[in-house]
């Protein structure tokens, strides 16, 4: 790395990140892109289409696989804070994720042969896996930016490279996945050719991103023992007012983001008829329209803050999430496009302004306590997002369950009777955007990083 002091928009003069490092950590996320879209996405659908399971069961089997990562994460997040190795503290975790995040994948999308009655308790314990696996690599990856950094410009210039692969690995997690579904036969080959593939994707991506961030700047474990958690020191915590504002923000963002990834596959093949084809031509359209924002959100981060073009975003996702109540199944590609590209821009500014702010809290809390606890907030933040969305996806399933949605097998698509049709509507189109409008809210607290004053320190 250059030694030179690089003048950053925001006035800070800390060195340029290198291309090799921005690239290097970015890549990662293409292998939690698919992890996280695709079994969200498709675990529903290969529960209650292929193996012939209630909607209800697939469900509970995500939420309690959800509220285990939400211990992992804890566990995981303190142990990386204390880490000490040649590799630093977190990178390690890096290299463990990937192997066991790639095998879990296969597992859930590749079940072994066994009778109907255990393929449930199977599911949970790939679950189980996979939450392990999830978490090892994405808690540790999450508290990195703070530490490569001081500027905050630096930092989302480093989270907009990760912003982009997250692009290309929910092209491969949504498109890509439908497309190698569609040609094994839309049924349990189908589904296990892809979970081959993208199992290979998954640990390649991350072992990529172990090896891409091994010149990365770090902070090294503290010598002195950090103090043991508390009350005080979750007292403390909630002193760091953005941090907070983030958290709460965060639990209106997944619980939209669980209505959209349950209800999503569902309502394009039971309510839209346009099956796989579809969902590829979608994922299309948003992915890329999401990439190629990239230089329009850091220009309004400089130019309005980051909260503030948070809220654009929101208000976008909105806009599209209302825009499908006028669909039906006479919907066109391009009235399929065009829905795609609004919520892909939206997305594009939610996901890099919302990690861009979480990362600057981390370092604020660094700032006010001289605590290096980044991974212990990570952690926080990741159980706030997966117990969050666990009880978020259960409460869907359930609705869905008790709305008569008709589970099938084989893949087959049967006429859903309208109670079943008007809840994927509901929870596709207009939850959402009651859960955004709570995120919009929540967010309007937070201080720092923008066009307005930033927080006093305590």
């Amino acid at each position: 790395m250059s030694n030179q002091p690089h003048i950053n928009p925001d006035g800070t003069s800390d060195p340029k990140l290198p291309m090799s490092v921005c690239l290097g950590f970015g890549v990662g996320t293409v292998g939690v892109s698919i992890m996280l879209n695709g079994v969200t996405t498709y675990f529903p659908a290969f529960m209650t289409t292929v193996l012939g399971k209630d909607a209800e069961i697939a469900g509970y089997l995500l939420m309690a696989s959800k509220l285990y990562d939400a211990v992992a994460d804890f566990v995981i997040g303190s142990m990386s804070d204390k880490t000490r190795s040649k590799w630093g503290r977190r990178r390690p975790y890096l290299l463990a994720g990937a192997l066991v995040s790639a095998l879990s994948f296969l597992a859930i999308f590749s079940p072994p042969a066994m009778d109907d009655d255990y393929i449930s308790l199977y599911m949970f314990l790939a679950l189980i896996l996979y939450s392990t696996g999830y978490s090892l690599f994405n808690v540790p990856y999450m508290a990195m930016p703070s530490e490569m950094t001081g500027s905050k410009y630096q930092r989302s210039r480093l989270l907009s490279f990760r912003t982009l692969f997250v692009s290309l690995g929910q092209i491969l997690a949504m498109a890509g996945t439908a497309a190698l579904i569609s040609w094994g036969g839309a049924d349990a080959n189908g589904y296990m050719i892809m979970g081959w593939v993208m199992a290979l994707v998954i640990g390649s991506a991350m072992f990529a991103s172990f090896l891409g961030t091994a010149k990365a700047p770090h902070i090294e474990a503290s010598k002195e023992p950090e103090p043991a958690i508390s009350w005080d020191s979750l007292k403390q915590i909630y002193r760091n007012k953005p941090f907070v504002a983030i958290v709460a923000a965060k639990i209106f963002q997944f619980l939209a983001f669980a209505s959209l990834a349950t209800t999503g596959l569902l309502f394009k093949l039971n309510v839209l008829l346009i099956g796989y084809t579809g969902q590829m031509q979608l994922a299309l359209a948003q992915n890329i329209a999401t990439a190629v924002s990239m230089p329009l959100w850091l220009w309004m981060e400089r130019r309005l803050g980051k909260r503030n073009a948070y809220i654009i975003g929101l208000l976008m996702m909105a806009i599209g999430s209302l825009s499908w109540l006028t669909t039906d199944s006479s919907i066109t590609t391009w009235g399929i496009i065009w829905r795609g590209v609004i919520s892909g821009l939206g997305s594009g500014g939610m996901i890099l302004l919302s990690i861009s702010m979480f990362v600057d809290s981390l370092a604020y809390d660094r700032e006010v306590t001289g605590l290096r606890r980044e991974g212990l907030l990570s952690s926080v933040i990741a159980i706030i997002e997966k117990t969050t969305f666990a009880l978020g996806v259960a409460a869907v399933g359930a609705y869905l369950s008790f709305s008569n949605y008709l589970p099938t097998t084989g893949g087959e698509i049967v006429e859903q009777p309208e109670s079943a049709v008007n809840a994927l509507y509901f929870c596709f189109t207009i939850l959402p955007v009651f859960f955004f409008a709570c995120n919009a809210i929540c967010i309007s607290f937070y201080k720092i990083g923008g066009r307005y004053p930033d927080v006093k320190r305590p």
